[in-house]
């Protein structure tokens, strides 16, 4: 997993509330084990006519947006079902954070154990940077993880607040594999006296 530290680039507005895992990443896509190749498809229906060719109102369609690494969006963002395919996506298109004033648990813990942020924040701050992400791709957004700020293209700066573990772990690279990879010493050393302790085992 790659680390995350601090990140400045363009962020994308979306202030619609409720988007469901179906609408990040459509069931017809789920086939795949593979976290790569999902960000073409990432909001499909919403991204792309039923002949195939993209909605030029969609804002990842428009000019400004198509490398956006922030995405700031409305209210309850991931609900719906269960399905880890949603950060994959996210992720394959390039979004490195997602800032909202909420998100559905399931879908928040699977950001940090997939390498993306998301940030709660309250109705007012997340107001303020919709407006900023609204000024398109010459307004880059930065988010700092070390001092958990996120600071628009114009300076203003507002705390988040983060895990302590959750931080660590982002900031480190770590996912699930990379957390048991860290106890490896302690693992073989543990292995080895239980081989010696129950050699019939």
């Amino acid at each position: 997993m790659d680390k995350f530290t601090a990140l400045t680039g363009i962020a994308a507005p979306m202030p619609l509330v409720n988007i469901d895992t179906d609408m990040i990443i459509p069931k017809q896509f789920l086939k795949t084990i593979k976290r790569s190749g999902l960000g073409v498809n990432l909001f499909d229906e919403m991204r792309y006519a039923q002949d195939g060719k993209e909605i030029p109102d969609f804002v990842l369609n428009q000019p400004a947006y198509r490398n956006a690494e922030i995405l700031v969006a409305g209210d309850n963002f991931g609900c719906g079902s269960s399905r880890e395919h949603a950060p994959w996506a996210l992720l394959d298109f390039g979004i490195r954070c997602v800032i909202s004033t909420s998100f559905a648990d399931i879908f928040y813990n699977n950001c940090f154990k997939n390498g993306i942020l998301p940030i709660v924040l309250p109705q007012d701050a997340v107001d303020v940077l919709m407006d900023d992400a609204r000024k398109g791709a010459n307004a880059r957004m930065t988010v700092d993880l070390e001092s958990q700020t996120v600071t628009t293209s114009e300076g203003q700066s507002f705390g988040f607040d983060v895990d302590p573990f959750r931080k660590h772990c982002l900031m480190n690279g770590l996912d699930d594999i990379g957390l048991t990879l860290e106890k490896v010493a302690a693992i073989d050393t543990f292995e080895t006296a239980a081989a010696q302790a129950r050699p019939w085992v």
